[in-house]
């Protein structure tokens, strides 16, 4: 009636229910309990009561043993972006949920939320249960419903939340030990919100020369706002570039590498988990060779004004001090958005820019495919043999 497969060290039983297959993990790496707790399975199921009936495990045991997963399974700020949406919707129920006066200082200042409450979000609604079995679809989307009408949040951070109660769900069900009524994940009935396309904002040309003029009184943030509209980086990528990971002999004008790396016991990763390396184009080599490294504990390209690593907030809050007294409003994100606009305008494909900016096509498509030029519009014609039309179009009658 049922079976077992080995995934890494675990044992998991699989077994078929109303022509679907179905796997549960057993939690253990013993193969004699795991064919003790099969052997339970089938004789509950021969007796009429089988295991499919829905479990009740206690919420903050789940929501602990979730973070558990995510903290090995990504980079630590999308553990930290997941953390926050969970706490906001669930509460501190857990210590893995619970935040450090310090961090809620931090979190409230990057997210821009009251600091009043215990989590930085007073008044906010949240999903009550003792259990993640109680939570249903109902109770999903009345919560969701009243951050959008309460907390005036966007479509696309109440899609935020829908997607990662998903993901939550989908965990407890397949590696969780978690079983729900019918087996089906509640938060899947619940309708995404329709999200406008996100406008972007990028340097012309013309621009792009006035901004960096414009910072030539201080060489490194010149050099610094180069590379984001020459090269592509994130914010953060730019700060967690260390001396080796700019080599001006590699290709034919120079390498800039995206990597993960640790430094003084402190580890970080791409957002997207991947490395990647950016070409150096000639416009920009020529301000990295104008640009002399200063000396830093920890080998940073661009080390903040006290010879450390450049925290990123206050990077973009002296950055906007010089802007300012100019009457310039770009910001590092409009930097980033330069390279890929600009590369589109080019005529450059979408497939190669994601590449370049690690990105997924489909974010790229999103924000730049409405720039390809119109020189593009002639690839679509092709050499085929004649078409004799039988009828016009217009008329009806024999062309």
């Amino acid at each position: 009636m049922a079976g077992l497969i080995k995934r890494g060290k675990k044992y998991y039983m699989v077994w078929r229910e109303g022509g679907k297959q179905k796997r549960r993990s057993l939690e253990t790496e013993s193969y004699q309990i795991a064919k003790q707790k099969k052997q339970q399975f089938e004789s509950k199921m021969t007796a009429g009561h089988s295991s499919c009936l829905p479990t009740k495990t206690p919420l903050a045991q789940i929501l602990d043993k979730y973070v558990d997963y995510i903290t090995a399974k990504k980079t630590p700020k999308s553990v930290q972006n997941d953390v926050y949406y969970l706490r906001g919707m669930f509460g501190t129920i857990c210590p893995k949920l619970e935040i450090t006066s310090l961090k809620r200082n931090q979190e409230a200042k990057r997210k821009k939320v009251p600091t009043e409450s215990g989590d930085g979000r007073k008044n906010m609604p949240r999903i009550e249960a003792k259990s993640l079995e109680e939570i249903t679809t109902a109770q999903i989307s009345e919560f969701v419903t009243e951050i959008v009408r309460i907390k005036g949040y966007a479509p696309k951070t109440a899609n935020h939340y829908i997607k990662i109660l998903r993901r939550l769900f989908n965990w407890a069900m397949e590696e969780g030990g978690v079983k729900l009524a019918e087996d089906k994940n509640p938060a899947n009935k619940v309708r995404l919100y329709k999200e406008k396309a996100s406008d972007i904002t990028f340097l012309t040309k013309k621009q792009i020369a006035e901004q960096l003029e414009v910072l030539e009184e201080n060489i490194q943030y010149q050099t610094m706002a180069a590379v984001l509209i020459y090269a592509g980086l994130r914010r953060e990528e730019l700060l967690w570039l260390t001396i080796s990971d700019v080599d001006l002999n590699a290709g034919q004008n120079g390498m800039i590498r995206v990597r993960a790396k640790t430094v003084q016991d402190e580890s970080w990763y791409p957002k997207t988990g991947v490395n990647r390396a950016v070409p150096i184009s000639k416009a920009l080599r020529a301000y990295l060779k104008n640009y002399k490294v200063r000396p830093s504990i920890g080998n940073w390209y661009f080390p903040s004004p006290k010879g450390k690593r450049y925290n990123p907030d206050n990077f973009s809050s002296d950055l906007k001090r010089l802007q300012d007294k100019k009457s310039l409003k770009w910001s590092c994100l409009d930097f980033r958005h330069t390279f890929g606009s600009q590369l589109a305008k080019a005529g450059q494909s979408l497939y190669k820019i994601s590449k370049l900016m690690g990105n997924s096509p489909e974010i790229c498509r999103k924000h730049y495919a409405a720039l390809m030029p119109e020189e593009m519009f002639d690839v679509v014609e092709f050499d085929t043999p004649p078409v004799h039309l039988k009828y016009s179009v217009r008329s009806g009658k024999s062309a």
